[in-house]
């Protein structure tokens, strides 16, 4: 049946005809958009607004609303919402601008506990001096509003983003002493160590692994029941324990002490494994971080009675993500180290030593690529 209508007639060009069609039945535009392109096919299809509204059990000023902006915006135009002029605005950008200088100032500078400003306290402190500073139209400010105006000015006092600051004045320097090692060591695994060399070796200690039990026995998944491990959701703490790790990088071999503490002494522990490990009469070379266990003077001696045995290559200050082991704690701690439970701290060491035999009977090579590129060897 095919209805006349009073109104001026509605034609669409066929692109105009595909993309209202195309919205009309769309599943992500919006809803308004959709019922507006529906009646403006309707329209075109020559349906009244009357009988448009009742068809689509709208009210007919909705319809009829819809169809004005057709004819006079046009087809496509008319889906969207005019555009407004809105209130004036009632802060002053000079209000604004005073604001945003107190969002870049921190809250305990000006007497709060705070380190941080919520949106909620920077609103109350900016009605409480806002007179005092000449910007009275802040005097009924709230929270969403300072979020808008922050927004603008892409300011975010409520958030931290941490850097690092190179407090290493030689950083570049040592770093490249790291990287020239990796460089070298990418080149003995083809042609083999020269004979000065007995082995390479990444180093650092992973301390405070925690040993954690259960108070209740885990349950195992179960089909039709629970697909994951349940887990009583208190625990039992048993203390804390330390890996002295190395790993050696031409063969993927992980050199490994499980104790309670990382001192020096224990350290030293760990240089004589490496003593025992590997051949005589050569140089062990090992890359770690500048903790002061490594410069004791308890190592100190034990270096002097092994004279040209260990030479020292140190990460700069900040710069332990420099240390290929790091990737091997990394990997340890997703994987192994993932919701571990034991009864004692004595299980968690035998539970990492047993790790490290597994990993040692199927060595993985980590190797070093980031800038590797860039050093030359002489």
């Amino acid at each position: 049946m095919t209805f006349v209508s009073r109104r001026a007639k509605l034609d669409l060009s066929s692109s105009d005809y595909k993309i209202l069609t195309r919205i009309s039945r769309s599943r992500v535009e919006s809803a308004i958009r959709i019922l507006r392109a529906n009646i403006v096919l309707r329209y075109h299809a020559g349906q009244t607004v009357s009988a448009i509204a009742r068809q689509m059990g709208i009210d007919r000023p909705r319809v009829d609303l819809a169809v004005s902006k057709a004819l006079s915006l046009g087809a496509l135009a008319s889906l969207d919402d005019l555009a407004r002029s809105g209130k004036p605005a009632v802060i002053a950008a000079e209000a604004k601008a005073w604001l945003v200088s107190l969002a870049c100032a921190k809250p305990v500078e000006l007497g709060y506990s705070y380190e941080l400003w919520t949106m909620s306290l920077l609103a109350k402190h900016a009605r409480n001096h806002c007179r005092a500073a000449g910007h009275p139209s802040l005097a009924t400010l709230v929270k969403s509003t300072v979020s808008k105006i922050l927004s603008a000015n892409e300011i975010k006092p409520h958030k931290i983003r941490y850097y690092l600051e190179r407090r290493d004045p030689k950083f570049d320097e040592k770093m490249a002493q790291v990287l020239y090692v990796y460089k070298e060591v990418s080149i003995w695994r083809e042609n083999g160590l020269p004979d000065y060399l007995a082995a390479v070796v990444s180093y650092d200690e992973k301390p405070g692994i925690q040993a954690i039990g259960n108070t209740a026995p885990d349950l195992a998944p179960a089909p039709g029941k629970h697909p994951c491990v349940s887990r009583d959701h208190e625990y039992v703490r048993h203390g804390t324990v330390s890996l002295l790790g190395g790993i050696d990088l031409l063969t993927g071999e992980v050199l490994g002490l499980v104790r309670e503490r990382h001192r020096s002494a224990e350290f030293i522990e760990f240089l004589s494994l490496c003593d025992s490990r590997y051949k005589e009469q050569a140089k062990i070379r090992i890359i770690l971080d500048n903790h002061s266990a490594h410069a004791s003077k308890e190592v100190m001696e034990y270096l002097k009675l092994k004279p040209n045995r260990f030479e020292f290559v140190f990460t700069p200050k900040h710069g332990s993500w420099l240390n290929l082991v790091e990737g091997f704690f990394a990997k340890m701690t997703n994987t192994m180290l993932r919701g571990i439970r034991v009864s004692s701290k004595e299980e968690l060491m035998h539970r990492i030593e047993l790790y490290l035999a597994e990993v040692n009977a199927a060595p993985v090579v980590f190797r070093w690529k980031y800038k590797l590129e860039d050093i030359q060897i002489a």
